[in-house]
């Protein structure tokens, strides 16, 4: 059993989606960020860095992961899927991986703050990070041009991307004119272990208001 500590935040439907895909029996422990549940002490034992996602998985001596990246690493080499064993295949799915993690995730996640979120309109911000986040999204569409998936087979680097990219009127980045880019979101968002794991968790009646509150811990 996995315990998954999480929110409704793009980070958080990695990992969900992950395990709907893997099959693997989770139980779901939906952190409150209006009351800090994040940072409580219990759960800096899990994720020293207090932020969401974490897993501990209970069949494996209640081993502890954070970062949502690390998760799916720690996931797919647990069972053997949505990760090619061979070097190069492997290689292939991680650069994407990265590429997904240092790029479109924090660059899409200021463009969150600055279109969203901040308490001045700082419109060179706000151009900066939203025309970063649509050059991202072409290289995307230009692999996607080349390859069903990202890595050529749909792999963990698919499920890390796709919950950041399916919310780009959020940050206010047009994917206008990116067909393979646009292609592949209709391909994941028909899926049925996706649909299922952007569901989790369940959102509560001030459910807008987590988002929202998960949103903006980009700029503390």
């Amino acid at each position: 059993m996995i315990d998954l500590y999480t929110a409704a935040t793009p980070n958080g439907h990695k990992v969900s989606i992950a395990l709907e895909e893997l099959g693997l029996p989770y139980q779901v422990h939906a952190l409150r960020f209006d009351k800090q549940e994040q940072k409580t002490p219990a759960f800096l034992k899990i994720n020293p860095n207090g932020r969401i996602p974490a897993i501990v998985d209970r069949d494996n001596g209640d081993f502890a992961v954070f970062e949502s990246g690390a998760i799916l690493l720690y996931l797919a080499e647990r069972t053997g899927q949505l990760l090619p064993v061979d070097a190069k295949g492997r290689s292939q799915v991680v650069q994407w991986l990265m590429f997904q993690m240092g790029g479109v995730g924090p660059m899409q996640g200021q463009a969150n703050v600055f279109f969203r979120y901040f308490p001045e309109k700082l419109q060179g911000a706000i151009d900066r990070y939203q025309h970063e986040t649509r050059r991202l999204y072409e290289v995307l569409d230009t692999r996607l041009g080349e390859a069903e998936y990202l890595a050529g087979d749909y792999s963990i680097a698919d499920i890390a991307t796709y919950p950041w990219v399916r919310i780009h009127d959020w940050a206010g980045v047009s994917v206008d004119g990116l067909e393979h880019l646009q292609r592949w979101m209709n391909a994941l968002n028909e899926r049925p272990a996706v649909q299922r794991g952007l569901s989790v968790p369940r959102r509560e009646e001030d459910g807008e208001k987590l988002v929202k509150a998960a949103q903006s811990m980009l700029i503390k």
